[in-house]
């Protein structure tokens, strides 16, 4: 039940970045008169300050904050593989040497190293800050994956895999890693949602790139035009209900895959007469 619903949640944010922009067809920077008006039949979702419609800038800032999610957790994926399952197999002083990497960067405060880092870039592009918030949001998963291979790799298939002559890079990539695609797929989600996070943090504090609309660039000019204090609503609400909705479905996508990866999380469901 919690993939339905979490999938259901994250297919329509999906067709909504995929197949908004082309239907609406409007641009989202476009100004107009019509400053600050609330939710209407001309503007559902309202307009800012400036007159742009919220509706619109909602359907293309999902293309920007999903994209920058999936990017960055992506290229964070691919590192922790690497990391923790070549450390976690391989031992000795390449585990020592990469553990020791690992460590460093789980003890960095991660919102302030990814502040300081998009302060330095030359282009706040996504792909530059996907890059950053990716290399800020990898040591845990590496941490996990490591753990984890260094019980797999004990098991009976591991040592036929040896004694058959597989080579290192085989027995890594052919035999843990499917073991592993449960524990790698959970981790996946969860750098989506910090990933989507920290842009959104990153643009409400001005160091993205605020050309390019995002719900947190949004909440960014909302707070710059204080819709709180003047009441208006409809311009901060949306965009912080579509992060905590895309949260929300990755969070229960993620439950269920644990709940299927570990029966022991699964919830028994005790008949009615049994109740009686």
């Amino acid at each position: 039940m919690k993939i339905k619903i979490g999938a259901g949640i994250l297919v329509f944010f999906a067709l909504m970045a995929l197949l908004g922009p082309p239907l609406i067809g409007a641009d989202p920077a476009a100004t107009s008169e019509a400053g600050l008006q609330g939710p209407s039949a001309e503007h559902w979702l309202g307009t800012t300050q400036t007159g742009q419609d919220i509706l619109v800038q909602i359907v293309y800032g999902a293309r920007v904050s999903l994209g920058v999610g999936l990017l960055s957790a992506l290229i964070a994926t691919v590192l922790a593989v690497v990391v923790g399952l070549v450390g976690g197999y391989v031992g000795g002083a390449v585990d020592e040497v990469l553990s020791v990497l690992t460590n460093i960067f789980l003890v960095l405060p991660a919102l302030p190293l990814i502040i300081v880092l998009a302060g330095y870039l030359p282009q706040r592009g996504v792909g530059s800050v996907a890059v950053v918030i990716a290399v800020t949001g990898w040591a845990w998963g590496a941490r996990v994956l490591r753990a984890q291979t260094l019980s797999v790799r004990r098991r009976d298939f591991i040592q036929a895999a040896r004694a058959s002559g597989e080579g290192p890079l085989r027995i890594v990539f052919f035999e843990i890693l499917p073991v592993l695609l449960p524990v790698i797929a959970t981790s996946f989600l969860a750098t989506v949602v910090a990933a989507i996070l920290a842009e959104a943090g990153l643009s409400f504090l001005g160091l993205a790139d605020l050309s390019t609309v995002s719900w947190g660039s949004m909440l960014y000019f909302a707070q710059n035009g204080q819709a709180l204090l003047i009441g208006a609503w409809w311009w901060f609400i949306p965009p912080g209900l579509c992060i905590a909705l895309i949260g929300t479905g990755l969070a229960l996508v993620n439950f269920g895959i644990d709940e299927i990866a570990n029966p022991r999380l699964r919830t028994i469901k005790v008949p009615r007469k049994a109740r009686a």
